[in-house]
């Protein structure tokens, strides 16, 4: 089989599958390693936390309230919760993550706070959209929205301009809305726009970003970014009472160190970006794929024939096509090789040659 193996003796066909199928980058696990030194204080008072918070803040060129948790559903859970009370509604697109694949939890840490949903192209919401879906019932027996949560990337690997997302925060700021970003890719936007991460978050109206460490290179971890600070308001309290205040937090943080200082966040979203549309362009070149959507991040999206998609799984490679609007996923990280997508390439072409 024309397949990378992972030095285990496990077949690397989960290669595609995820970027969370990636393990710690070179930065990230040498800070880990570095921080596994010694005896610190706890819970978020040694020295780790107070670099990783300061790292942000300089990429950011903001004061911005910093908390760290341990993954992407309790970031995002925990931000929409801060900002609503269970008699609002949180505005997302139909495709976004707190509404397919958070299995409640939005609702559930604001004791009930409703998700309402609007379509749009490419996975990305509107004014219009948004306006529609604020107005169409003001009355006392519907919920109140509250807040409008936007993806960057998004869930079809798609990006928000600088333009885009000032036009949806002055929505917000029309109708009262708090501007939330889920941005469990964010460094691969910020790659795939060339633009400084201040032009897409708050310079352009952003009042809280959930930005992803795992997928980016580190092992766990996600941090929650508050812009607009009255909006962090006890929010140490609301992790804590979430399970999401780790005890040894150096552990949690010192991998954004190692992330942030030097910008390889930015170097492994790039890479990230740049592994996809290579992928992208030979999937293209094999018969029975179609390329489906405007790739913009690192996740190709394609329509595999039954007979294509069932011979690259037999082979056992692993992707995803229940997420998005159909097709099958192919998702790239900061480890994808050239020889991981030429092996994939290799074994498709294969495949349909006897398809």
């Amino acid at each position: 089989m024309n397949r990378s193996v992972h030095p285990a003796g496990v077949a690397a066909g989960c290669q595609f599958a995820s970027d969370n199928t990636a393990g710690s980058c070179p930065e990230a696990w040498d800070a880990m390693a570095r921080a596994n030194e010694g005896c610190v204080p706890s819970y978020g008072d040694d020295p780790w936390t107070g670099r990783a918070c300061d790292a942000i803040r300089r990429v950011f060129e903001c004061d911005a309230d910093v908390f760290f948790v341990f993954n992407g559903t309790a970031a995002n859970s925990l931000a929409l919760a801060a900002a609503c009370q269970s008699y609002h509604a949180v505005v997302c697109h139909e495709l976004a993550h707190v509404e397919t694949d958070e299995c409640g939890a939005p609702e559930f840490f604001s004791n009930g706070t409703k998700v309402l949903t609007a379509p749009g192209e490419h996975a990305k919401l509107t004014p219009a959209a948004v306006a529609h879906v604020v107005e169409r019932r003001r009355d006392i027996h519907y919920p109140k929205p509250r807040v409008l949560s936007i993806t960057q990337a998004t869930e079809l690997s798609t990006v928000y301009t600088p333009a885009e997302v000032v036009g949806l925060a002055e929505v917000c700021r029309a109708h009262g809305l708090v501007l939330h970003m889920d941005g469990a890719r964010f460094a691969n936007a910020v790659a795939a726009l060339d633009v400084p991460p201040r032009a897409i978050t708050w310079e352009a109206g952003v009042d809280v970003l959930c930005l992803g460490g795992t997928k980016n290179g580190a092992g766990v971890g996600e941090a929650v970014v508050f812009f607009r600070r009255a909006l962090a308001h006890e929010f140490a309290w609301r992790c804590k009472q979430a399970g999401q205040l780790a005890s040894k937090m150096r552990f949690l943080t010192a991998p954004w160190v190692g992330l942030l200082d030097g910008d390889a966040w930015l170097r492994h979203a790039r890479h990230a970006n740049a592994a996809a549309a290579r992928l992208e362009e030979g999937l293209a070149g094999v018969a029975g794929v179609e390329i489906l959507g405007r790739r913009q991040a690192n996740a190709v999206f394609a329509r595999l024939s039954p007979g294509l998609a069932a011979g690259l799984r037999a082979r056992g490679w692993r992707f995803y096509d229940f997420i998005g609007a159909g097709g099958c996923r192919f998702m790239c990280s900061w480890a994808t090789t050239d020889a991981d997508i030429d092996a994939l390439l290799g074994d498709a072409a294969a495949v349909a040659a006897d398809v």
